[in-house]
């Protein structure tokens, strides 16, 4: 099952992801520039082999909610990601909105 939702972060409205797949959930939070995802997001690939995409993104660990990827603190960042300030530690809700 696929699950979109709003989600608000102060004034903004980003557009939340859930997908339910057996014995797994895929999470992810966009903004129009990036995303942040769970950890199912392999940020070597998107660094390594699509690099020439300039794709924003972090990937959080160990989280099972959207609530949780909002909160939880971002493992890895895309090149392009770190390239605007977005580090591992900072939380997801901090990195979404630098990817305003």
């Amino acid at each position: 099952m696929v699950t979109m939702e709003p989600i608000s972060i102060g004034e903004h409205t980003l557009v939340g992801v859930e997908v339910k797949l057996p014995k797994t959930t895929l999470l992810t939070i966009s903004t129009a520039r990036g995303y942040i995802m769970c950890g199912a997001l392999d940020v070597g690939l998107l660094n390594e082999r699509l690099g020439d995409r300039k794709i924003i993104a972090g990937r959080a660990v160990g989280v099972k909610t959207l609530k949780e990827l909002l909160e939880a603190p971002l493992e890895s960042v895309t090149s392009e990601a770190a390239a605007l300030g977005i580090s591992p530690g900072m939380a997801g809700h901090e990195a979404l909105l630098m990817m305003l």
